[in-house]
């Protein structure tokens, strides 16, 4: 990629007289990801056709769309429920919604919050991952827009909930990036640690956010790209706020 179509012409031709190269165009449709060109601005990406296909071999392409991926507030446990039957379907599934949420990062703490019980699922796990299917089954044609943005900065945020996990009290942490109007980077995962408080909680995640900016940050350094001020973190915490911002105690 660059912004001279001569430079990356003559780079071609130099790949292409030491190796058997095949230009097959403007990318369409990579490792189950399909791409489009809505306007000349930018680009969107989606997965509904892994995703269909995901439903179709679950025999669930006909089930009934939900609006949420998760009830609100449900606290999922390793006990209280019956083993599932198959434990090979469960983990093969599940990995595969890891996969959506490439183009579906809504799904992201829904999905880690079944990939905490891979190694022994109950039924009340195996409705939490068919709920996410009916989920997706009601946005298949969602996606990640992709546009040009001439506000060169990188925006996080970051949010936890404390002590969430009923079975050991481990609390769950989110975050998503933004470079400019994009949505670059966002994952959520389990705390290895338990946290006593909501500050501790909120302020670990700050530190995961502040961790992924830099990192970033130094990406676009190589690529040639300055920002023109530093990262901006969002928390809606009060204490880690301070806590952050007071070097002093630390």
């Amino acid at each position: 990629m660059g912004d001279s179509d001569k430079l990356l012409n003559d780079l071609i031709q130099a790949l292409n007289s030491e190796f058997a190269l095949k230009d097959l165009g403007d990318l369409s449709y990579f490792l189950g990801v399909e791409v489009s060109y809505p306007t000349n601005e930018g680009m969107f990406l989606s997965q509904a056709k892994y995703i269909t296909d995901l439903l179709q071999k679950m025999k669930m392409f006909d089930a009934k769309p939900i609006s949420t991926p998760m009830v609100s507030g449900q606290l999922v446990s390793a006990h209280h429920s019956e083993n599932f039957h198959d434990i090979h379907l469960y983990c093969s599934t599940v990995r595969a919604l890891q996969y959506a949420t490439l183009t579906h990062p809504g799904i992201s703490y829904n999905v880690n919050k079944a990939c905490q019980f891979m190694h022994s699922p109950k039924l009340i796990h195996w409705q939490l991952v068919k709920r996410i299917l009916r989920y997706l089954k009601g946005f298949l044609s969602h996606g990640l827009w992709l546009r040009c943005s001439t506000n060169l900065s990188i925006v996080g945020f970051a949010n936890a909930d404390w002590a969430s996990d009923p079975d050991d009290r481990k609390s769950t942490f989110g975050y998503c990036v933004y470079f400019g109007n994009n949505l670059v980077s966002w994952g959520s995962k389990k705390q290895s640690i338990i946290s006593r408080s909501s500050t501790e909680v909120e302020y670990r995640c700050l530190a995961l956010l502040a961790t992924e900016s830099v990192w970033i940050n130094s990406l676009l350094c190589d690529l040639g790209i300055t920002l023109s001020q530093p990262p901006v973190l969002w928390c809606d915490n009060l204490s880690a706020f301070h806590l952050s911002a007071n070097p002093i105690l630390h």
